[in-house]
């Protein structure tokens, strides 16, 4: 593969019409999320939803401090190792990861924003 570069991390150009596909079908937490994060609307920070990295796709991205945001739902369940060398890679680059549950965001939204805004 070649190796091309955004924002000064690698990136699969193979991958953006998957991402595309990705961010206009979202499911329910991140849509949820999106509306929160969208627009500078948290903290004045600017989010990529959908994000190529590499080889993967992560759910939202922030440049200004080079923080991934994962939601997990249960299809994480049966996928911990290619989850955990995902997770290595980001790491690898400098990234932080943060996770959050799916049922979380979609039971208790003002919640998972209290948690971003103490640990973002």
């Amino acid at each position: 593969m070649s190796v091309n570069y955004y924002q000064e991390l690698p990136f699969n150009p193979k991958l953006l019409p998957y991402a595309k596909t990705l961010r206009k079908a979202g499911n329910l937490s991140e849509v949820l999320l999106w509306l929160q994060l969208k627009n500078k609307q948290f903290k004045g920070l600017d989010f990529d939803r959908q994000r190529v990295i590499g080889n993967y796709i992560v759910d939202f991205y922030c440049s200004e401090n080079k923080t991934v945001i994962e939601i997990d739902g249960i299809t994480h369940d049966y996928k911990q190792e290619h989850d955990a060398k995902r997770e290595a890679y980001l790491k690898s680059l400098g990234l932080r990861i943060i996770h959050l549950l799916d049922s979380d965001i979609k039971k208790n939204l003002a919640g998972v924003m209290q948690f971003l805004e103490l640990e973002i």
